[in-house]
């Protein structure tokens, strides 16, 4: 937003940004605007369909983008309402367009870009990851690169190097579920609702956490010894499926809230320790947490006291903006704006699947897909 003072003269640069996320099943439209390294976040609305996909056990694509059509244009009005700023006067327009559900994405895409068409306002094209990495600058005491990510969400689980240039590295992968999708495998394996996270979490403050022993998963080399970075839950949740078809088999009740505390520890204790012994071994003294299971109130402690005994300074992003959110898509494109990227094609389309680290392809005028 350009100001001018009362004697004319232009006043500092104020971007101001509309963002829109619908890569999955939250519908969320946000505005913000940035003042040097200061962000403020002028308004942030979501529309939740868990309720819906809860009868499913999951999300159902079909659905989610049916209700994504219903919910975002009258998210972007109130948006703009509750922010105090006009179409006009906006900067920009983002949107989320890779990874994600194909038809959710067209929807906060099209939107995004027929936004920008009508009010001659750039596009930004954000890449999901991306975005959770920049929720943490939400937060009151933002880290400064170099840095390593812990993103953990429902569909990913990595551990990426952030360097003082802004490129991003992939150090350390999940191979099979991310932390995520094994917390909703588990509830449901063990009668909870949907999402897993927070009704594990709920029930394993009642629960002994040390009841059972569960498997770290690790990912053999192919030349011998193990990937020191990369996760595997899948023999965590079959492990799980043992112990409690084991149970089963016994007269007394399931107990339910040891099992949700002892899934829930174990998983706590693989990702504190991966990501601390990566940032040791890449000599790196900051460590970000960002995506949907960074809510998770066990983690979050557990990383934070572990950090400070081992003098790694611990940021993670706030909770409300760990799970799908547009405020943190309009932090991604802001921070881009602020770089000097060139926007976005109107062309470009939409990718369930696009690496991080070629999130820079999505801006200029040759659109990559």
């Amino acid at each position: 937003m350009s100001l001018q003072d009362s004697r004319g003269v232009p006043s500092i640069f104020m971007p101001t940004v509309l963002a829109l996320e619908t890569s999955c099943d939250e519908s969320a439209a946000a505005v913000l605007c940035q003042e040097g390294d200061s962000l403020t976040v002028l308004s942030h609305g979501i529309a939740s369909q868990v309720e819906e996909h809860a009868r499913w056990g999951g999300v159902v694509p079909e659905i989610a983008s049916r209700r994504h059509v219903e919910a975002l244009p009258n998210l972007v009005e109130q948006a703009l309402e509750d922010s105090g700023v006009m179409a006009s006067d906006l900067d920009a327009v983002a949107a989320t367009v890779a990874p994600g559900l194909v038809g959710a994405l067209m929807v906060g895409s099209i939107t995004g870009r027929t936004l920008a068409a009508l009010h001659q306002k750039p596009f930004l094209a954000v890449h999901h990851l991306e975005a959770h990495l920049a929720s943490v600058f939400l937060a009151s005491s933002p880290p400064r690169a170099p840095y390593i990510v812990l993103l953990v969400s429902g569909g990913h689980t990595e551990l990426i190097r952030v360097d003082r240039s802004g490129e991003m590295v992939r150090l350390g992968r999940s191979h099979d579920d991310a932390a995520g999708e094994a917390f909703d495998k588990v509830a449901r394996l063990i009668g909870l609702g949907y999402p897993g996270g927070p009704a594990i979490q709920s029930l394993a403050v009642h629960g002994d956490s040390k009841r059972f022993v569960l498997p770290k998963g690790r990912v053999s080399k192919p030349e011998g010894g193990f990937y020191p970075y990369d996760f595997s839950f899948s023999g965590l949740k079959t492990a799980m499926l043992r112990q409690v078809q084991m149970l089963e088999s016994e007269p007394d009740d399931l107990p339910v809230a040891d099992l949700a505390a002892s899934f829930e520890q174990i998983v706590a204790d693989v990702l504190v320790e991966r990501s601390l012994r990566c940032c040791l071994d890449q000599g790196i003294d900051h460590l970000v947490m960002v995506g949907g299971v960074a809510a998770n109130q066990r983690l979050r402690s557990q990383m934070q006291d572990e950090g400070q005994a081992r003098g790694i300074s611990v940021h993670i992003a706030p909770l409300a903006y760990c799970t799908d959110n547009a405020a943190m898509v309009a932090v991604a494109a802001l921070r881009r704006l602020s770089s000097g990227v060139e926007a976005s094609s109107l062309q470009l389309g939409v990718s369930a699947r696009w690496p991080l680290e070629k999130s820079l392809s999505l801006y200029g005028s040759n659109p990559p897909f």
